[in-house]
């Protein structure tokens, strides 16, 4: 009998909300991998019993800043130094450092390098020359020695062939979602019945992510709500603005959800929401998961000229690329996609053409050639 191979992987999260890790687990678990995943736990991380594949997940002293990435890559490079594997994967570069000192100590192992993003290029960073600097010599440290690699769109892809030649492949955030389990009304997920509904969804609802702008625009689109399901930076602010401008029946929040949940949301809404700026290279290049989700769930996107973003948009005509930010502008875009019955019912007939294509099913193929 063939031996199983072992592979650890490692990323920085409490790996609840992490899609993208789990559908990787989940295909290499399905592939005959002997997976150990590991991560964080933090004292809101909920359990996770339901990966049949082992999980560990470090205490640790620090939750931010330097120290965290520091103690999470101390424990990390003596639990891969002490245990065997045949395969290491890194999900992005705040995990890279501790996986590739401890391929040092094993000739014998595969390092993966999987990039979420454009990681040196993500707003924090470029706001803070220092860090990044720091983070730019880790790279640059720990890239060459890399056996294989992968991220999540083309033009990052490009961006990193440039500085370090190589075959980069691409695995895009494509999810899994066919249909959920268990369809919910409106009435059960506490949604309006009597009015349309614009989503913006997932777990980066940051600064710079158009979310401000949807709310101002939100105001001038009659009969219509704007909800956000999920997290970020911005949501403290924008319940603030919300309850001082008392909009709160034209705003609702319905925070982070289980991904099943999350897409019950977004299957009853309207209109999808992609609003990220062109602030930095991270942003510019970026294809969030909520594309695709809003595809599967089968409902129209409006999204700003992004290139990976309005590429997909204009292939499958599942949407419109936003005209402008400003409130008016982005009100009166959403206004005729939410109304004009004969526009909205072809961008969903679209986005369920799109789907057939645009699957985990025909993704993963590509993981493949990659972990073979």
């Amino acid at each position: 009998m063939k031996k199983q191979k072992k592979i650890i992987i490692s990323v920085t999260n409490d790996l609840y909300t992490d899609q993208r890790v789990k559908r990787i687990c989940a295909f290499l678990h399905d592939t005959g991998y002997d997976i150990t995943l590991c991560g964080r736990k933090l004292k809101s991380s909920p359990a996770l019993n339901d990966r049949p594949y082992r999980v560990k997940r470090f205490n640790l002293p620090f939750t931010t800043g330097a120290l965290f990435y520091a103690s999470y890559n101390v424990r990390l490079f003596f639990y891969l130094l002490f245990h065997k594997t045949d395969v290491l994967l890194a999900n992005d570069l705040d995990t890279l450092l501790a996986n590739r000192m401890a391929k040092s100590f094993k000739r014998n192992t595969t390092l993966v390098y999987d990039a979420h993003e454009y990681y040196t290029g993500v707003p924090e960073l470029e706001s803070r020359p220092k860090v990044q600097k720091v983070w730019q010599r880790i790279e640059k440290y720990c890239l060459p020695k890399v056996d294989k690699m992968y991220t999540v769109n083309s033009s990052i892809a490009d961006l990193y062939q440039k500085l370090y030649p190589g075959k980069i492949e691409v695995i895009r955030n494509i999810s899994n979602f066919i249909k959920a389990t268990k369809s919910l009304t409106k009435k059960e997920l506490g949604l309006p019945l009597d009015k349309k509904i614009v989503i913006i969804q997932g777990a980066g609802i940051n600064v710079d992510r158009g979310a401000e702008e949807a709310v101002e625009a939100i105001k001038l689109v009659p009969n219509t709500v704007l909800i956000f399901v999920g997290d970020g930076d911005v949501i403290p602010a924008l319940k603030e603005k919300v309850r001082a401008e008392k909009l709160t029946e034209k705003v609702l929040f319905y925070g982070k959800q289980p991904y099943e949940l999350l897409m019950n949301f977004t299957m009853q809404s309207d209109l999808g929401l992609s609003l990220d700026k062109d602030t930095n290279i991270n942003y510019k290049f970026s294809l969030p998961n909520k594309v695709f989700d809003y595809i599967h769930a089968g409902i129209p996107l409006l999204v700003t000229d992004l290139v990976e973003v309005k590429k997909v948009v204009d292939a499958y005509q599942v949407g419109e690329v936003c005209r402008s930010l400003v409130p008016i502008d982005l009100a009166k875009q959403m206004e005729n996609i939410l109304f004009n019955k004969p526009l909205h019912a072809k961008y969903v007939f679209n986005t369920h053409q799109a789907a057939k294509e645009l699957n985990w099913k025909n993704e993963s193929k590509k993981l493949a050639r990659i972990y073979g």
